[in-house]
């Protein structure tokens, strides 16, 4: 969460976009979405740079000697921010405007690249130069504030915070997934170096990003020192799916800069038609849309014969299940309701999960976890793609606790139940024998379809009741009569003292 000093900060260059002219929210998270790119890019490239010649290995800068922007030929170096932000204004401005963006624009050599896709109709829309020195010296005051706090995503928290000034974020549904919550699925499902990873509502590609980021961390040697493997990485793994173009543009740039080259980021209505994926992933990892408008004309039939619905979360799990290889795996977010609703297209897709896949967890979640944006109480599902069931019993986990407080502020709290979630669902055979109530447990498959396949915990969870012994009811007289004479005599005193 963005809070304290760099929140003032970020609000400050938001009101130097605001009194330079730039007053559509959406403009300006462009705006500051490529100059963050183009910081990141500069930082990146240093990274990679000694990261590569820590482990012996040839490695070519992005700013290499000579760099050909349009007909011109220019000196790299000039165009990393670490140069070009102590320009005077008007050779920075010149120098953004005509070497920085073009060059950017045109980074990625593969024209069918998503990169290239989205950053094609990019425009440079700082007006002037004074504006542009302003912003580039408030940005690096924030980058030194999120230096020293550490953030292990501050790009994610930022982009969270910037979201919120939207008037329209959380209407359609589109708000951001927090990035510890992001994590913790991608540490449930422990992704392998040849998975083929979907997000088919990614917003920002913070599901393949925070995939990308746990291979680099607990894979590293078998994807960047295998040449099949780190191919694999590169330009075929990540693939994600949206319907706002500027949401797929920061997506792809914030995959480039994590060191993904070629993500496969489409615009698509993964709902529609227009997505044919099937038997194609082996994981995938979403949080969808829980509302907002559904043209149900154009719905993919074979998803209403799954469920006939026009609610986006029922229909995106029917998705989920089709667009998965058999063996893949899905950890998805959905709202409380599809645990119980009792439509029939609530039954029909838990009913298809559970008896025509495996059904492994659920994971209840409180509802403060998505405020200040929604207060909706929300599970993630862990499911398998088998296409003949599966499901022998079902784990059920109670979250209290996600280390932040479930009001609108989600101050960092020592309350977390994340670390024992995750621990708890990799040693599954020591959770055979728990109580209903305990914070986690089973629940055989018997059970849930005898409940029309309930999903939510309340149904089996049990409340332990412990007595509580109170006194006689003589003795509750007895020193309610000596309360009284005691506030009698001190009543008199009190009198006393008035006369």
């Amino acid at each position: 969460m963005i809070t304290g000093e760099l929140k003032s900060k970020i609000d400050s260059l938001w009101e130097i976009f605001w009194t330079g002219g730039l007053t559509n929210p959406l403009d300006v998270i462009e705006q500051m979405t490529y100059l963050m790119f183009i910081h990141d890019l500069d930082d990146s490239d240093n990274t990679r740079a000694k990261e590569a010649a820590m482990l012996g290995l040839p490695y070519e800068s992005v700013f290499a000697k000579e760099v050909q922007v349009g007909d011109r030929t220019i000196d790299g170096s000039q165009l990393k921010w670490s140069v070009f932000h102590d320009f005077p204004a008007g050779k920075m401005y010149s120098t953004v405007q005509e070497w920085v963006f073009p060059f950017i624009k045109n980074l990625h050599g593969d024209k069918e690249s998503a990169y290239s896709k989205y950053m094609g109709d990019a425009i440079f829309k700082v007006p002037t130069p004074l504006m542009l020195d302003k912003i580039v010296t408030a940005m690096d005051g924030i980058y030194e504030q999120m230096a020293q706090l550490k953030t292990v995503d501050t790009r994610g928290d930022v982009y969270e915070y910037l979201l919120s000034k939207i008037a329209t974020a959380g209407v359609n549904g589109q708000f951001r997934t927090p990035r510890h919550i992001i994590r913790m699925m991608v540490d449930l499902m422990q992704p392998n170096v040849d998975e083929i990873v979907c997000d088919p509502a990614c917003g920002t590609s913070g599901f393949l990003v925070a995939v990308s980021d746990y291979l680099k961390e607990n894979r590293k040697q078998e994807v960047f020192f295998n040449r099949q493997n780190k191919d694999h990485y590169m330009n075929h793994m990540f693939h994600g799916y949206d319907m706002d173009r500027t949401m797929l543009r920061i997506g792809a740039m914030n995959m480039m800069t994590h060191g993904v080259d070629n993500p496969f980021i489409e615009y698509r209505d993964s709902l529609s038609d227009q997505n044919p994926d099937k038997d194609k992933y082996t994981l995938i990892l979403a949080n969808p849309p829980f509302k907002g408008s559904l043209d149900a004309d154009i719905v993919s039939a074979d998803l209403l014969k799954v469920c006939k619905t026009k609610k986006t979360e029922l229909l995106f799990l029917a998705l989920f299940l089709r667009m998965l290889k058999v063996g893949g795996r899905c950890a998805c977010i959905v709202p409380d309701g599809v645990l119980f609703g009792s439509s029939t297209a609530h039954k029909a897709i838990r009913k298809e999960l559970i008896e025509g896949n495996r059904l492994e967890a659920v994971i209840s979640m409180p509802s403060g976890v998505f405020k200040p944006y929604a207060g909706v109480s929300t599970a993630i599902l862990i499911f398998t793609k088998t296409g003949h069931g599966g499901t022998d019993k079902v784990w059920f986990y109670d979250m209290k606790a996600d280390g932040y407080s479930l009001d609108d502020k989600r101050s960092e709290t020592k309350e977390n139940d994340i670390p024992d979630i995750i621990a708890r669902f990799h040693a599954l055979d020591a959770e055979q024998d728990r109580k209903r109530t305990e914070q986690s447990f089973f629940v055989q498959k018997d059970e849930i379809v005898g409940n029309d396949y309930d999903l939510s915990i309340n149904k089996y969870k049990q409340t332990e009741y412990k007595a509580v012994e109170y006194p006689p009811t003589s003795e509750i007289m007895a020193k309610l009569r000596e309360l009284e004479k005691q506030i009698l005599k001190e009543m008199d005193e009190l009198e006393l003292l008035l006369k």
